[in-house]
């Protein structure tokens, strides 16, 4: 079966309403994201005036201040794990003789 023009062309429009749907999600997905966030912050600065504090106490933290918390945090419990020796220790096991792992019993064995 040979590819016509017509199959070309039909083939390049299918590939570019695929990319654009691809990209239309993906927009979506980020606008999405923003509001889910947007929504979340607003409702942590509703919860905190509610227990009495004022805006003026409540801290935004950038992007940059959340990514230095977590590191601390994956450092300091990455600390908390148990140290060990590092010392590899090979038990020498005496295996009798088996002639299923024995080379002289192979398939191609050509010298009888």
């Amino acid at each position: 079966m040979l590819l016509t023009a017509n199959n070309w062309s039909r083939m390049l429009i299918n590939s570019l309403i695929g990319i654009l749907v691809i990209l239309v999600v993906l927009v979506i997905l980020v606008l999405l994201s923003e509001l889910i966030q947007n929504i979340m912050i607003q409702s942590s600065k509703r919860k905190m005036i509610k227990e009495g504090k004022n805006e003026a106490e409540i801290v935004e933290l950038s992007a940059d201040d959340v990514a230095a918390i977590s590191m601390a945090l994956h450092l300091y419990l990455d600390d908390l794990h148990d140290q060990e020796s590092n010392v590899i220790t090979i038990k020498r096991i005496e295996r009798r003789y088996s002639p299923w792992n024995s080379k002289i019993y192979g398939l191609n064995n050509l010298y009888r």
